[in-house]
């Protein structure tokens, strides 16, 4: 595959962040799906960089804490090509339980020790990773502001987060992106968050574009290492009837991607990046070659009659089991 730039979109208004079409995902070269060499990872970021996608996306719960020292020895001599973004407020104890901290102490810890771990002077996108709701969001997003004022973040934004929230959290400082599940699998967000973002002018990070892997059409859950969470209740639809229905579904999408000589997971990609231009998906990987068949997915044009027939293939609704076994952790 032949270099080339992807080309930039931008996230948010108030305060605009300007990064590559399609992001990176970190997460699974450390955590959930089984860890990555790291000098394979290093490849996959060097390779990303190379093909203009330059936005990336970490947090300081990957590993714990290794994902973040994974991409800081990736961009090291490379942090000028780097839109960097990454997580506080989920917290792993020792017991391997989690608790959710939105503390303003806690905030401004956190960004210390991100800072560290990554190498860098600064955060482009600093998010709250989940909403703590024992802590008023104004007391969190206050924090992140100083952080701002500080020069240690760029940009601030939500995860997982409910529509009354971004609002209250927007009124207290710009709010440049969201993060959430969306896909052709996860689209409870067009309701009202999507509205939401639009009406004040917040840009959205769509993780999991993929459907953890489900719409590349390639997934063998039977044959997914031990570690790997997608083979546990954690993820109800790789469970059982859930997943036989959901890969029924995969397999329509994989009838029209072939009808347009495309794969499964580019289809996918392309699907969401048709959505709306401010729209950044940030599908994981950890090989190169699906690194370079999802850039590949910036280039496809989907017409009228290809939304429509995806919109056919996969209704709304019609993926079966919950995103997360425990969708407590999410603010709704």
């Amino acid at each position: 595959m032949t270099d080339l730039n992807i080309g930039t979109r931008t996230l948010g208004k108030a305060s605009p962040l300007t990064v590559s079409t399609l992001g990176l995902g970190c997460m699974g070269m450390s955590a959930f799906y089984g860890a990555a060499d790291e000098d394979t990872a290093i490849a996959v970021i060097h390779r990303a960089l190379d093909l203009g996608v330059t936005f990336l996306d970490t947090a300081d719960s990957y590993g714990p804490f290794t994902n973040e020292r994974l991409v800081g020895k990736a961009i090291a001599g490379r942090r000028d090509e780097v839109v960097l973004a990454t997580k506080f407020g989920r917290v792993q104890r020792p017991d391997g339980s989690v608790v959710i901290d939105g503390r303003p102490e806690y905030v401004r810890a956190a960004c210390d020790a991100s800072l560290q771990r990554l190498g860098v002077d600064h955060i482009d996108l600093y998010y709250q990773h989940r909403v703590d709701k024992t802590v008023p969001i104004e007391e969190t997003v206050g924090a992140m502001a100083e952080l701002v004022q500080a020069g240690k973040v760029r940009h601030i934004g939500l995860s997982e987060a409910s529509a009354a929230t971004i609002r209250r959290a927007h009124a207290v400082h710009p709010i440049t992106a969201l993060q959430t599940e969306y896909s052709l699998f996860t689209r409870d967000l067009e309701d009202e968050i999507l509205p939401t973002l639009r009406e004040l002018g917040i840009g959205l990070v769509p993780y999991s574009p993929l459907g953890r892997g489900l719409l590349t059409g390639r997934l063998e859950v039977d044959r997914l290492p031990p570690d790997d969470v997608r083979r546990t209740s954690f993820f109800p639809r790789f469970q059982g009837e859930a997943l036989d229905a959901n890969l029924a579904l995969v397999a329509k999408v994989r009838e029209l991607a072939e009808a347009k000589g495309v794969t499964p997971g580019q289809l996918a990609l392309a699907w969401v990046l048709a959505q709306g231009d401010d729209i950044v998906p940030i599908p994981g990987t950890k090989r190169v070659t699906y690194l370079e068949e999802n850039v590949a997915a910036a280039s496809i044009t989907l017409t009228e009659e290809d939304l429509a027939a995806l919109e056919q293939a996969v209704p709304r609704g019609a993926v079966v089991g919950d995103r997360y076994g425990d969708m407590s952790p999410i603010d709704t």
